[in-house]
């Protein structure tokens, strides 16, 4: 596979592909394919695919950012959901606590998440760290 980039090879591929500014679902759709059909290349792909994969992904995300933007939430309130979804009390979270007033507090917003404390729920949940955070 050769390595170097080719200007003409990506010339070609952005007037088969045409990527732009997404202003609606169907355009969306057009490049997701797109998106999909250059990860299905795997390890065989060019400089230039790789070019076009990068840009298309990140008109998809600027689009999707703009028409399905995610609310700030608070890490106290990721939790409380965490905790509902998962059908768990107060007392199951003693072990990364150490104590039922301190759950209570990080809990009911009183007292932030510390990092020590982020990163054991990260662990209990299987989530990243900065939804604690």
């Amino acid at each position: 596979m050769n390595n170097m980039f080719d200007e003409k090879k990506y010339g070609a591929l952005l007037m088969t592909t045409l990527p732009r500014v997404i202003e609606n679902e169907q355009e969306l759709e057009a490049m997701e394919n797109v998106i999909s059909q250059l990860l299905s290349k795997g390890e065989n792909i060019s400089p230039e695919e790789e070019k076009l994969l990068i840009l298309v992904s990140n008109l998809v995300e600027d689009y999707e950012d703009e028409m399905y933007p995610i609310p700030d939430v608070s890490p106290n309130e990721v939790l409380k959901h965490l905790i509902e979804e998962n059908d768990l009390k107060q007392k199951d979270l003693l072990p990364i606590f150490g104590s039922s007033g301190i759950a209570s507090e990080v809990i009911n917003g009183k007292r932030e998440i510390s990092k020590t404390h982020a990163k054991k729920l990260a662990e209990f949940f299987n989530t990243s760290v900065e939804l604690f955070i």
